[in-house]
């Protein structure tokens, strides 16, 4: 793995460790503020407060592992357990937002009577709180999974307080309690595209699809122009997390000497690197068309029941 893929690891430890910390002091006092209130809503709140710190947790332990080396046992890294991560988080946005439609569903039957300066106060709290901490992950979010799915908790959790906010406003000026659950539906749907978003990029890792945003059809043109590159066949490109791409592939070349060779194949992982953003390649080189020559491989597996035994020398 290339040696500048960590640099950013441990800022991005600290912020998240902060941000549990900020998120701990906002369940205390929304649960507080919640009981006092006899607000259900703000409990409510505090349970997605409560995702968030098991998510932003998550998140830092994910990060945290990537600083681990490859080992024998695991030699492209602990990478993508940040990924796993991005898609336990994603999952529970999705569960947060179940709640909220739940919750919703139950106030537009009866709305409930409480404490309205009271909430809004603590909610008032909640939403600085959770700006504060996506604004600190808004640049991280943008290069990693892992991140932004913490980033989106603290989105999502910032959302629901001004859903909390705006309807007590609404509430207290004109009495209409029905504007709480009406706002929290509008919530539950803003982050469930925001969940499902992560769950896609998350899902298309784990199942080593093609990075999205990269045409293969266009890398193969572009490796095939490269001076002394006669074809290039069995291809295959994927992602170690969403912004860690590599791939392989066979590259027929003339019977060069090994030195010239390099200088081809060294100028092949400059283009990949260049206008692909692929920063790990592995290419065979070959001077004789091989068995296999489709642009991409079908994988197949081999049972025991096939295979022809040759015969003893």
């Amino acid at each position: 793995m290339p040696a500048h893929s960590h640099q950013h690891t441990l800022p991005i430890a600290s912020k998240l460790k902060f941000g549990i910390l900020l998120s701990i002091l906002i369940l205390v006092i929304e649960i507080v503020g919640g009981l006092l209130a006899n607000s259900l809503a703000l409990l409510a709140d505090a349970g997605h407060v409560l995702a968030d710190i098991i998510a932003l947790s998550l998140s830092w332990y994910a990060v945290k592992q990537a600083e681990r080396p490859a080992s024998h046992s695991m030699t492209f890294g602990y990478h993508r357990v940040g990924v796993v991560v991005a898609i336990i988080n994603a999952l529970s946005i999705f569960a947060i937002a179940l709640v909220i439609f739940y919750e919703a569903f139950r106030r537009l039957q009866q709305p409930p009577e409480v404490d309205g300066p009271l909430m809004l106060a603590v909610a008032a709290v909640g939403l600085s709180v959770n700006i504060f901490i996506a604004f600190w992950l808004r640049k991280e979010q943008k290069a990693n999974l892992n991140i932004r799915s913490a980033f989106w908790h603290a989105m999502g959790d910032a959302l629901a307080s001004i859903g909390v906010i705006v309807g007590g406003v609404i509430i207290l000026l004109t009495g209409i309690s029905l504007a709480d659950p009406i706002i929290s539906i509008f919530i539950g749907l803003i982050i469930v595209l925001a969940a499902w978003s992560i769950f896609r990029d998350g899902l298309r890792v784990i199942l080593e699809a093609t990075p999205r945003g990269l045409d293969v059809k266009k890398m193969i043109e572009s490796l095939n122009q490269i001076t002394g590159v006669k074809d290039v066949h069995d291809v295959h490109v994927w992602s170690i997390t969403p912004e860690m791409h590599t791939m392989n592939c066979h590259v027929l070349i003339d019977d060069l000497a090994t030195s010239e060779a390099a200088k081809i194949r060294d100028k092949i992982k400059e283009v990949l690197n260049r206008q692909f953003n692929i920063e790990h390649a592995t290419l065979q080189m070959e001077c004789e068309q091989c068995n296999v020559n489709d642009i991409l491989c079908q994988i197949t597996v081999t049972r025991e029941k096939d295979k022809v035994e040759k015969p003893p020398p």
